[in-house]
């Protein structure tokens, strides 16, 4: 039997969470204190994601970058080559709140999206 220890990120309070896994499977989860914290840790133990926020290099614009978000979660796996692709990656001025700059980010499924406004110049 394994035991993995969490501090729960599903809201402000933190809840030290404990999963009790056999064989890949999960047998309890103790500590939290709402349901947000259950759902967190049992997504963590079997599948964890995250979504990742950066910034896009922007030609053209009143300002060098734009601030970007993925979609949605990603696999906590991929979390480095999206990263790598956010790196590489450039547009043009204008950008819109919403627009993709990256679509299936590292074979995720998942856009990165711009979430501000650049104005090119």
């Amino acid at each position: 039997m394994e035991k993995r220890e969490l501090t729960c990120i599903g809201c402000p309070l933190g809840c030290g969470i404990t999963v009790e896994l056999d064989e890949g499977e999960i047998l309890s989860v103790s500590g939290y204190t709402c349901k947000r914290g259950e759902i967190y840790a049992r997504k963590e133990v079997t599948n964890p994601t995250r979504n990742v926020t950066s910034t896009v290099r922007v030609t053209g614009g009143e300002r060098e970058r734009v601030s970007c978000k993925t979609r949605g979660d990603v696999p906590k796996a991929l979390i480095f080559s999206v990263m790598e692709e956010i790196n590489r990656a450039s547009v043009a001025a204008p950008v819109c709140i919403g627009d993709v700059l990256i679509g299936n980010v590292a074979g995720s499924g998942i856009d990165v999206v711009a979430t501000a406004n650049i104005k090119a110049v």
